[in-house]
């Protein structure tokens, strides 16, 4: 599922931000200004995902979702509250379009003939100049 498929879903709606200081570097903006964005999207309890679209998420994104449900992302590395904002979000919608995605299944193929002549014709090759390197057996220091 592509990214502006989810867009039109309106999860704006759906989005609890907060925002608090950034850590790192800034000067004085830093101590100011409170400018890292927290996106907090609660999967468990949205209407906007099907139930087969839900267990899908949770089993991808176990590591992210915590006890309640909600996906949280965060952005601190523009100086505006704003430019975090839609970094978060940008974010979100490219992690949830990841994870929708199925994966199509490989298929199992076997080398042809002609695969198969070419990996033989490369190891003779790297023989043969292998056996050229060696020491020909005739003694130089007498």
């Amino acid at each position: 599922m592509e990214p502006d498929e989810l867009k039109e879903r309106n999860f704006e709606n759906e989005f609890v931000f907060s925002a608090t200081r950034s850590s790192g570097p800034g000067g004085q903006n830093v101590n100011k200004v409170s400018s890292r964005i927290e996106l907090r999207f609660n999967i468990k309890e949205t209407r906007l995902f099907s139930e087969e679209e839900k267990l899908l998420l949770f089993k991808k994104l176990e590591k992210r979702i915590n006890r309640e449900g909600e996906i949280i992302i965060v952005s601190q590395s523009e100086r505006s509250q704003f430019a975090n904002r839609t970094e978060a979000v940008e974010r979100f919608y490219k992690l949830i379009s990841r994870s929708l995605t199925v994966q199509k299944k490989r298929k199992k193929t076997t080398p042809n003939l002609a695969s198969k002549l070419k990996r033989l014709d490369d190891k003779h090759k790297k023989s043969t100049k292998k056996k050229l390197r060696k020491d020909s057996g005739i003694d130089t220091d007498q």
